[in-house]
């Protein structure tokens, strides 16, 4: 089976490739269950992109020949930290450390220069006393679909920038990286307004990897969804 695509320019990370989680989510859509994508090289916006789903089940990302990512179906086994209030989730946004320094500041997910109500707006921040950061969300209109559920990439969207900054926000030194693969697991969609929370954690680093997770919890503090990342530090 294949389709085509287009990343809008809107949903970018850096400014001139689509943002890792929008686009994982994009390939996930055409998986059932939990799945893993990993990314081989920047997606281009607002270019039509070719998504090819073989007899094996896995999907392909292409353009012009040239692979730009590619999903399968997995499993996620991750243990899940205890939930962050909304209150707690909003004071802590207040402290996110890219106010102060963003590699990416028109980031669909997390960029601190989006018009209101452009981006997701997802500013984690660490929590007191815990490992991990937190940033509230409410969805909008614009990521949901006729029954009032955010749309599954825009879950793969919300999953990807607070996993990183459950990282960084607590790294001594910090160099220039980006999405290498995620995982997720949804098991269910958050509905319109509903007020959700992020959170981001660190796992681990070996080498150039840097092991991430992150998670989304909803109004009944019940996690609505999952993730594991792989970040790749780059070559000087």
């Amino acid at each position: 089976m294949t389709s085509h695509v287009s990343i809008a320019s809107r949903f970018c990370g850096p400014p001139q490739s689509g943002n890792g989680g929008y686009t994982s989510g994009l390939l996930a859509e055409l998986i059932d269950g939990p799945s893993v994508v990993t990314l081989r090289s920047p997606p281009p916006l607002d270019t039509e992109l070719t998504l090819e789903r073989e007899p094996s089940g896995r999907v392909l990302m292409q353009h012009a020949g040239n692979l730009v990512a590619e999903a399968t179906a997995t499993s996620v086994e991750l243990e899940l930290p205890e939930p962050v209030p909304f209150s707690v989730a909003e004071r802590a946004a207040h402290d996110f450390v890219g106010y102060r320094s963003h590699p990416f500041p028109r980031c669909f997910v997390c960029g601190i220069e989006r018009p209101r109500g452009d981006g997701l707006a997802l500013y984690p921040g660490a929590v007191p006393e815990r490992q991990l950061v937190a940033a509230p969300w409410v969805p909008t209109a614009d990521l949901c679909d006729e029954r009032q559920q955010v749309t599954p990439r825009f879950m793969w969207a919300a999953l990807d920038c607070p996993s990183w900054f459950g990282f960084v926000t607590f790294a001594d030194r910090v160099v220039p990286t980006l999405l290498g693969r995620l995982s997720a697991v949804i098991h269910r969609a958050p509905a319109l307004e509903e007020p959700c929370v992020v959170l981001g954690w660190h796992l681990g680093t070996e080498g150039r990897r840097i092991a991430c997770a992150s998670a989304i919890y909803g109004a009944n503090r019940d996690c609505i969804a999952y993730s594991q990342s792989t970040w790749v530090t780059l070559k000087p």
